[in-house]
C-alpha cells in the first residue's frame, strides 16, 4: 500500500502563484510515476500532468504547457506542482496519483485549488 498526502492548496487571484506536494509512503519503491489530477463540479477528472520517477520525463495537460511545472524529490518521496500565472479555469480540486509498477493507481484525498478573477 502506498499512501499520499497532498499540501499547498488555497486561494489566490488571476496571474498568481501556487505551489502543491505530495508526499508518499508505504511501498514507495514500488513507485513509477506521479502527477496530479484535478476535478472541477460536473467535470471529469483529467490528468494535469505527470513525472517518471527514474528519469523525471514529464508529460503535460495543453492548457497548463509552459505554467505548471511537476518536479521531484526522490530522496524525500514528495512531487510538487508548480503552478504559475493561475487563471479562473485552474479552478478544482487537485488530487495526487502514484501509479506503480502494476500499473495499480494510489490516490491522495484532494486539495482545493481556487483562483478568483
Amino acid at each position: 500500500q502506498v499512501q499520499l498526502v497532498e499540501s499547498g492548496g488555497g486561494s489566490v487571484q488571476t496571474g498568481g502563484s501556487l505551489r502543491l506536494s505530495c508526499a508518499a509512503s508505504g511501498r514507495r519503491f514500488s513507485l513509477y510515476s506521479m502527477g496530479w489530477f484535478r476535478q472541477s463540479p460536473g467535470k471529469e477528472r483529467d490528468l494535469v500532468g505527470r513525472i517518471t520517477l527514474s528519469d523525471g520525463t514529464t508529460v503535460y495537460e495543453n492548457s497548463v504547457k509552459g505554467r505548471f511545472t511537476i518536479s521531484r524529490d526522490n530522496t524525500e518521496n514528495t512531487v510538487f506542482l508548480q503552478m504559475s500565472n493561475l487563471k479562473p479555469e485552474d479552478t478544482a480540486v487537485y488530487y495526487c496519483s502514484a501509479r506503480d509498477i502494476n500499473s495499480y493507481d494510489y490516490w491522495g484525498q484532494g486539495t482545493q485549488v481556487t483562483v478568483s478573477s
